[in-house]
């Protein structure tokens, strides 16, 4: 199991499996999220991490896969919550960005639409729900105008961002970023992570960052979980992993990184 996270768990997750039928695919023993913190779950394509945040999320079921175990959110067991009950708290309380943000709005409908309708789904009403959508949009640093656009007229980075700005209108407590940065230019990662940083320092929001690519990992984090075959294999602060690694799988992640190989051999 892992070590609690420092300042007591936001986010804990405690023997968490997922299956289909008899393959398991994802074995947790312990996971932790503490307010503020900012934690990477690395590991390469098939190690379980989207479908750890689709547990999380309450939504493995809607591809077929069974979950046991526990996912505590501030002490509270959301194993145990029914769908309805589960959709209060997405969303709400915990939101999640993905690697394709414009598979989050209709090409049909306005930014604004979508977000406006979401807010309202959470009990705003109209007014409370533009108040809060522009709120959100000036705190990623875009102008609230941009909700009366299309989505093929927002650029990827534009639109990464206006899901942020959703999850901030919401007061979410914890962010699931699911590989976020992975379709984005260099120039605008960049720009992502450096929100995603200020959403922890002014926020301070949780984030779970969920990355194949450990040279994010290691500038974002504070501390990383490197997943493997669905199990976490190692666990600890960020810079500690990444210089000093322990499991042959993350000295094999490194080893794909080549600026992060060449640091690490300093």
């Amino acid at each position: 199991m892992s070590p609690d996270a420092p300042g007591g768990s936001r986010l804990a997750i405690t023997d968490l499996k997922v299956s289909f039928g008899e393959r398991r695919v994802v074995d947790i023993a312990g996971l932790s999220l503490a307010d503020a913190e900012i934690v990477g779950l690395a590991g390469g394509s098939g190690s379980g991490k989207s479908m750890t945040t689709l547990a999380i999320l309450g939504l493995a079921h809607t591809v077929g896969a069974r979950v046991s175990g526990s996912i505590r959110l501030d002490g509270a067991e959301l194993t145990d919550l029914s769908q309805r009950e589960m959709r209060a708290v997405r969303g709400r309380r915990i939101a999640a960005i993905f690697q394709s943000p414009a598979m989050a709005f209709s090409p049909v409908f306005r930014v604004g639409s979508v977000v406006h309708r979401t807010l309202r789904l959470h009990g705003m009403t109209k007014a409370e729900a533009v108040e809060a959508a522009a709120r959100g949009m000036s705190q990623v640093l875009l102008s609230p105008g941009l909700l009366d656009r299309y989505p093929s007229q927002l650029s990827g980075g534009q639109l990464q961002r206006v899901a942020v700005a959703l999850a901030l209108a919401l007061r979410a407590e914890v962010l699931l970023a699911d590989e976020p940065t992975s379709a984005l230019d260099v120039t605008v990662q960049a720009e992502v992570l450096e929100l995603l940083r200020n959403l922890r320092d002014r926020e301070g929001m949780s984030v779970l960052f969920i990355s194949h690519d450990l040279a994010v990992v290691a500038e974002l984090c504070d501390r990383v979980a490197i997943m493997q075959n669905g199990s976490i294999v190692e666990e600890g602060p960020t810079g500690q992993v990444v210089s000093a690694p322990v499991s042959p799988y993350t000295v094999e992640l490194l080893a794909a990184v080549p600026r992060l190989r060449a640091e690490a051999g300093q």
